[in-house]
């Protein structure tokens, strides 16, 4: 068949795929699986049979260093859990992340750590490289920022041996550390409300440290041509681009609502440099500023006339550097470091952010390919990266990616991003995966299930099913898994199975009933003819949508289409296609109607096994098998065409024979 004029999506010569880095201290949990990594590895294998797997790399790593790891491991050690230092402990959990993510059918060319290996080194390179180039672009101050201190044991804290609750404006967050809550919120030291040490639960001291910081405010511009372009492209997540606006407000300040507090600032707002104030429906009084350090000095101001207010999101200064000793070193760019006893090294944030391209580097060196190729796939025009996130790290991968990306081109930064330089990346941010109906956090109050936990009680087919079908690029949603709810009734259904039946039940009776009718009738050959225009036309309209539906990385809306499009393979089988009664076939006494109706329904399993397979591989791949076939059945540049255009000679090829009650996509034992 022809392909249909419809306008198809346009993909780039060659992608590449990341869905952000686990901490080196925990195994994953069905949040890292559910929410992001199936999804990443489900477009991963959709590029690859789209465009090639050779113009495709699907990267991520152990996120190796920082405070959060440091606070485990010490925890670890103390309780008795761990004997090993910390190397040895990101190692250990480096190694169980692999052996998930091998059980769930993950397909990345490199599954790396930041600080094991050689990766490790290539990451420590590339990390000074770039560091020095925004160094000497002119884009990195140095300045003093508070860091705190415990006095009672005469230490420096790290990020997370501080906890208090965070001061940014609207913030539900259940923790917040020294620098940052836990859903990403950045503010400095001295804002962060009510701090405690973790080591003595003291009120900790503040201490003036020097730091290497990114001044992201000479980039609004920028990035408002950058978002304006992200709100232009077909499918985008209005939320994302909402999200990204929120950090580039104009520094504010918004007022507490007591009588007091207004009564205050109007006693002092003469004081303030010049302000836009702002109030909206709900009486919330915003205060605006022109820059950061008319903002700063108003807050001066502010707090020293007992004015009570919570600063607003904007474009602050990114952190790039501190004193964890357990990191990666940062180059030493002036003499006053070489001589300095506290060795800055990099705050985790900011290398995490680029240590992809470091993962391609080092994937790169591994097939024999130069290193520096890595910017064929990330400073070139002709290829995309399209990162796969929470919505809680929007703006490191928002506004601190783009503005380090801004920061790292030659001459005055532009947007478009010209060639030869680093790429704006596509962002596909997924909203939370629910815990039923709540937020779970490994260092919140409610613990989620590991990801290897359910493999105790469905396939990873079924699961990777689900996942996909739950539509968190539209809204939150609950993962309810029967076996883990104590208060499920034992009559009712598994809400996990409702898309792993499609694959289970619809598809394998469609499956089953197809090869069998081969097997009994047609000598194990599928009858050759040709397809029928109607099952045609269906075929090519699922394609289109499917396809369409992939580019914009709705998979909830691909595996509504298969629903559908499976289903109906089993209408056709029970209704035109349901079997004859013949003792003896031949082709004369075989109805016409029937051999077309195997004829169709082998076009409709092609197409579905094609579609299916990013999402379900091992039954996809299973499948093809069984077909005899080879996995060129994937490319998409056979797509529209018939299944004969795999076969050598149509009219010899057997297909396998099915043993009694074979399953292409099996059950997990439990459910039996």
């Amino acid at each position: 068949m022809n392909e249909t004029p419809q306008a198809r999506p346009e993909f780039s010569k060659r992608v590449v795929v990341t869905s952000g880095m686990p901490y080196g201290n925990k195994d994953l949990h069905f949040g890292h699986m559910g929410g992001l990594i199936v999804h990443a590895d489900a477009f991963a294998r959709f590029m690859r049979d789209r465009i090639g797997a050779e113009n495709v790399l699907f990267l991520s790593g152990t996120d190796c260093y920082g405070s959060p790891i440091v606070e485990y491991h010490r925890n670890a050690v103390q309780s008795g859990e761990f004997t090993g230092n910390l190397q040895d402990f990101v190692t250990y959990y480096h190694e169980l992340q692999k052996d998930v993510l091998n059980s769930f059918q993950i397909s990345m060319n490199l599954f790396s750590a930041s600080g094991l290996g050689e990766s490790a080194k290539i990451h420590t390179q590339m990390c000074g490289q770039f560091f020095t180039q925004l160094f000497e672009n002119k884009n990195l101050k140095k300045a003093d920022s508070q860091q705190f201190f415990d006095a009672k044991l005469g230490v420096l804290l790290n990020g997370r041996q501080v906890l208090g609750n965070c001061p940014v404006r609207g913030c539900k967050s259940e923790k917040a550390y020294a620098d940052e809550c836990a859903l990403g919120h950045p503010y400095e030291p001295k804002e962060l409300i009510n701090p405690k040490s973790t080591l003595t639960g003291d009120v900790p001291e503040l201490r003036s440290i020097q730091n290497w910081y990114l001044d992201l405010e000479k980039f609004k511009p920028l990035y408002d041509k950058w978002t304006e372009n992200i709100e232009s492209q077909k499918g985008h997540r209005p939320f994302v681009v909402s999200g990204i606006r929120e950090f580039l407000d104009a520094p504010s300040v918004f007022l507490k609502q007591t009588e007091e507090d207004l009564k205050n600032f109007e006693a002092v707002c003469h004081l303030l440099p010049p302000y836009e104030k702002q109030i909206s429906k709900n009486g919330i009084v915003k205060i605006a500023f022109q820059n950061l350090v008319q903002r700063d000095a108003a807050e001066v101001c502010l707090n020293q006339n007992n004015v009570r207010f919570r600063a607003g999101k904007t474009l602050v200064p990114f952190r790039l550097s501190g004193n964890v000793e357990w990191g990666v070193p940062t180059p030493a760019l002036d003499k006053s470091e070489n001589e300095s006893a506290i060795k800055s090294t990099f705050w985790v944030w900011p290398e995490s952010l680029w240590a992809p391209i470091s993962f391609t580097a080092a994937h790169l060196q591994s097939q024999g390919l130069p290193r520096e190729d890595w910017k064929k796939w990330w400073a070139s025009v002709d290829s995309k990266a399209f990162q796969f996130i929470g919505e809680d790290n929007l703006y490191f991968y928002s506004i601190a990616e783009m503005g380090m990306f801004f920061g790292s081109q030659n001459g005055n930064p532009q947007f478009p991003v010209p060639d030869g330089q680093l790429q704006a990346p596509h962002l596909v941010v997924n909203n939370h995966i629910l815990y039923f109906d709540k937020k779970a956090s490994s260092s919140g109050n409610i613990k989620p299930p590991m990801a290897r936990e359910l493999l105790s009680h469905y396939t990873a087919d079924q699961l990777r099913a689900h996942f996909l079908a739950l539509g968190l690029g539209v809204k939150s949603v609950g993962f309810k898994p029967k076996p883990f709810n104590p208060a499920a009734n034992a009559n009712e259904g598994d809400p996990v199975l409702k898309d792993g039946n499609l694959l289970c039940n619809a598809f394998n009776k469609a499956l089953r009933t197809s090869f069998s009718n081969v097997q009994k009738y047609f000598e194990n050959v599928i009858p050759v003819g040709e397809v029928s225009q109607n099952i045609l036309d269906e075929a090519a309209k699922t394609i289109l949508s499917y396809e369409a539906s992939m580019a914009r990385q709705a998979s909830y809306e691909c595996m509504a289409l298969l629903d559908t499009y499976i289903r109906n393979i089993n209408k056709l089988l029970t209704t035109v296609g349901k079997a004859p009664v013949i003792e003896n076939a031949t082709d004369n006494s075989i109805p016409k109607e029937f051999t077309q109706s195997v004829i169709d329904a082998f076009h409709m399993i092609r197409i579905a096994t094609v579609l299916l397979h990013p999402i379900a591989p091992t039954g996809s791949e299973l499948t093809v098998q069984m077909l005899n076939l080879k996995n060129d059945f994937f490319c998409w540049d056979n797509i529209f065409k018939p299944i004969y255009a795999l076969m050598k000679d149509p009219a010899k090829h057997e297909i396998q024979k099915l043993e009694s009650r074979f399953d292409f996509y099996p059950k997990h034992p439990s459910q039996f």
